[in-house]
């Protein structure tokens, strides 16, 4: 008695040869390697640098490794600079402008993705190209839009907005929206349209729609914007120098000023406090890197 044999049933797919699943992009993983050295180097050419006694550099060169290495630079930077005060200003300029940016952006970015009208399209290219202006264009007129800007003294002891927080974060704000808005909005597409129209059939109000539903849902791409956000503000330079007068409000990436010598200066005291200046963005980055890397790969696996 013969048993029929019948064929495997095709499945529609080609035949894998043996060994070409889980390619190996060696180039790639290559490039990356060298790209992260490179960039590497300076961090650690600096922080070797500020571990080193001035006298042993003096003495041995830069590129030896001979001497004592010890975190007296770290110390005596600490007090030269005030680190401690400046830290505290770029606190006051740096929290209140990225909650504030995350928070107008967000709304924008709502209402240009999850609702069509005429003009959502139009503002959205609008906040885009604000970004496209370089900031030193609008130096001049905005110093001397602040400087008409009356205010009563016990406000501001300059009668306007110069030499106070809320200009820089005024315009830290303007230039930085724009930007947050864009990632946002792509973001808030991504998700179903589903949410919010069985939210809306069920009587959700539109302030609930965004606040309940969209917003929860965005919130890697929020802690992504939220750490960018914090490495541009907190690194930013010329605002604050344009706007602040008063030494003792400036932030911290000036107090790196108090550590040049006259005629002399000390860069490994120098190295020293530029590390101190990168230590909170870091923590930063790794208290968020979860949720900083997710916002970044959204949509990444799609076809």
């Amino acid at each position: 008695m013969s048993i029929p044999v019948t064929a495997p049933p095709e499945t529609g797919h080609a035949a894998v040869p043996v060994g070409s699943k889980g390619k190996r992009h060696y180039g790639t993983h290559i490039f990356l390697a060298v790209m992260a050295v490179i960039w590497l180097i300076p961090l650690a050419w600096s922080l070797f640098t500020a571990l080193r006694p001035k006298g042993d550099t003096d003495k041995y060169g830069y590129f030896s490794l001979q001497g004592a290495f010890n975190f007296d630079n770290f110390i005596q930077a600490w007090n030269q600079g005030g680190f401690s005060r400046y830290f505290w200003n770029s606190v006051l300029i740096t929290v209140p402008t990225v909650l504030l940016t995350l928070f107008f952006a967000s709304l924008m970015a709502f209402a240009v993705s999850r609702f069509n009208w005429k003009f959502n399209i139009t503002l959205l290219i609008m906040f885009t190209a604000g970004n496209l202006l370089p900031p030193q264009v609008l130096a001049a007129p905005l110093f001397e839009m602040f400087k008409h800007f009356n205010l009563p003294y016990w406000f501001s002891d300059s009668g306007n907005l110069l030499n106070t927080y809320i200009s820089v974060i005024a315009v830290d704000m303007a230039f930085q929206i724009g930007f947050v808005t864009f990632v946002l909005s792509n973001y808030m597409r991504a998700l179903s349209p589903d949410l919010t129209e069985a939210a809306l059939v069920d009587g959700a109000s539109v302030w609930t729609q965004y606040w309940s539903i969209i917003l929860p849902l965005t919130r890697p791409a929020l802690a992504a914007m939220a750490t960018l956000e914090v490495i541009f503000i907190y690194n930013d330079f010329f605002w604050p120098l344009l706007f602040i007068q008063s030494g003792d409000r400036l932030p911290v990436t000036t107090a790196i000023n108090n550590l040049q010598g006259t005629f002399l200066s000390n860069y490994n005291l120098i190295a020293a406090g530029a590390m101190i200046t990168a230590i909170p963005t870091l923590i930063i980055y790794v208290i968020l890197q979860r949720h900083f890397v997710a916002g970044l790969t959204l949509g990444s696996s799609k076809g």
